[in-house]
């Protein structure tokens, strides 16, 4: 029987999912997977310059297994690159850490946590932008806490919402990449919501809740501005690390 597989440490989910040429005459069939534990070491080896020992460290793997997973990774970009194939990154076996511990009331048994992204009791009508989230917590009674989102950009958002336990994402406005992180996560989205964030809940709970007819696609233009050494969606630092959120996600596609 093979020896199940550890889970490696990542910073959070990309802002960004899927890559395909521009210039493809035709309508792209393949797409190489590439995984999140492959995109981590991308994102650290190459784009941080961290070496091989560092990346390991930061993974809680071994240099052989990152190593491995690299190498793997390049070759699927390569492969991309090389054959004009989309690049979709999904999957793998990992689980998301942050640098400082998130302060979260616990999740009892056999709760539901709804989360809001929230501003002045009303719902944020750009996820990506929110600074809080509000939390419900569904049981007998409900049960409430407003936290403070830890990172920039949808990518580490979805990180924060799924270390924190959330099922559920009632918002506003939310763009393709947010929804995909979402999805990732395996968190349920219900989008295009305006309004009062305690009443929205409420009529959720009472199957009442009417949302927006665009259904919550986001129209706005994110605008990020990138610095040597600086990535946005990310909350990962660079000292010692505490980790969230121990399970190995859902993401089991292909994971060595």
């Amino acid at each position: 029987m093979p020896r199940p597989k550890r889970c490696r440490r990542i910073c959070g989910y990309p802002d960004y999912w899927s890559f395909a040429p521009e210039d493809a005459e035709e309508e792209i069939a393949e797409t190489v997977v590439l995984q999140l534990d492959e995109f981590e070491t991308i994102r650290r080896i190459d784009y941080r310059r961290q070496t091989q020992e560092e990346c390991a460290a930061a993974m809680g793997v071994s240099r052989a297994t990152v190593t491995s997973i690299y190498e793997a990774a390049r070759y699927k970009l390569a492969e991309a690159i090389i054959c004009g194939k989309r690049i979709r990154i999904a999957g793998g076996a990992y689980r998301i850490e942050y640098p400082t511990a998130l302060e979260i009331q616990d999740k009892g048994e056999h709760i539901m946590r709804i989360a809001v992204p929230y501003e002045n009791e009303m719902i944020e009508q750009h996820f990506g932008r929110a600074k809080q989230f509000k939390f419900y917590d569904v049981g007998e009674h409900v049960s409430e806490e407003i936290v403070d989102t830890v990172g920039e950009g949808h990518g580490a958002i979805a990180g924060f919402l799924h270390t924190a336990q959330v099922n559920l994402v009632i918002c506003g406005g939310i763009g393709a990449g947010a929804q995909t992180a979402l999805a990732e996560a395996g968190i349920t989205l219900v989008s295009g919501v305006k309004g009062n964030a305690d009443e929205s809940v409420k009529q959720y709970l009472a199957g009442t809740l009417e949302r927006s007819a665009d259904e919550g696609k986001c129209t706005h233009r994110h605008q990020h501005q990138h610095g040597h050494g600086h990535e946005h969606g990310h909350g990962c630092g660079h000292g010692a690390h505490h980790e969230h959120g121990e399970h190995c996600g859902h993401h089991g596609h292909g994971a060595r």
